[in-house]
């Protein structure tokens, strides 16, 4: 069991109206986790009435659910988690080249907005796979999440040129041996979101940090990237913070947001990470003005 905290000081730095969570993952009871995953998260499960409170917290609008690898193929709750959100939520969910393009009308219309791929252990749909899930995920526009080893960025570079979705990469890049901000693999980063489909997304920093609290070695990137292309740049809390597995590790929201938004260079690219960018991203309709 994991005491998970839900509520405390809030940020110093005040979320604009209609700000989005861009990642996170919630699970509702009655969805086991499946061969191939990771096991749920530890008891009490994280879901939609522990992530509200979360919300309230954070002064955060809308959120983007991404399914669970726990639940690898089964989008089933993931759809569960959209219900019960209702409409601050759209989902991101695993397709691959046998969906259909009935299943893929269901999804669409039961909230879901993008398809993940997680070149990682526990992931359900690898990179072997980004072509078909591409072609499936532009036909029905949507977006793609995209997540794998960012030391091996040049070694996918070609592929990921030619994708036509929108897709973020996803979790600061996830360079899990470090990476040099003048070096060849953020040079030819940069120039992927120069092509204007493409994404960074601030989430989860610590799951690739080698130097813990503050995380400067992923601020320095995360602040290039955010200095070079702003209009790029979504944000994530990463809720429930899965691969933290202790309470006394487990990290305050708030002041993960205060660290991690700091690196934006100023309020008008926060306002563009929080709002605009996701809106763009996820084809999410944009705020009335008030």
């Amino acid at each position: 069991m994991i005491e998970r905290t839900l509520c405390g000081r809030a940020p110093e730095i005040r979320l604009p109206k209609g700000a989005v969570d861009a990642q996170m993952h919630m699970y509702l009871p009655g969805f086991p986790s499946l061969p191939g995953g990771p096991p749920l998260p530890a008891d009490p499960l994280p879901d939609a009435g522990a992530y509200r409170k979360v919300l309230e917290w954070l002064g955060v609008d809308r959120v983007i659910i991404t399914q669970g690898n726990a639940h690898q193929k089964d989008n089933a709750n993931t759809l569960a988690c959209l219900a019960e959100m209702g409409d601050v939520a759209r989902g991101v969910v695993v397709i691959d080249d046998t969906t259909s393009d009935a299943e893929l009308q269901r999804l669409s219309k039961a909230g879901v907005v993008g398809a993940r791929i997680m070149d990682l252990p526990g992931g359900a749909v690898r990179l072997d796979a980004l072509e078909a899930v591409d072609a499936r995920a532009h036909a029905a526009d949507w977006m793609i999440a995209v997540q794998f080893d960012g030391n091996r960025l040049l070694d996918h570079l070609s592929r990921l040129e030619r994708v036509k979705s929108r897709w973020v990469l996803d979790h600061h890049g996830k360079f899990f041996a470090g990476v040099d901000p003048d070096g060849p693999e953020l040079a030819a980063l940069l120039k992927l979101i120069d092509r204007g489909n493409v994404w960074f997304k601030f989430a989860g920093v610590y799951e690739s940090s080698r130097d813990g609290w503050p995380y400067e070695d992923v601020a320095a990137v995360s602040r290039q990237i955010a200095e070079h292309a702003p209009e790029r740049i979504v944000w994530g809390s990463n809720w429930p913070h899965n691969m933290i597995r202790t309470t006394e590790d487990y990290p305050d929201d708030a002041r993960l947001a205060d660290l991690v938004l700091g690196w934006l260079p100023g309020e008008r690219a926060r306002h563009l990470a929080l709002v605009e960018n996701p809106e763009r991203l996820f084809k999410l309709p944009a705020l009335a003005a008030a």
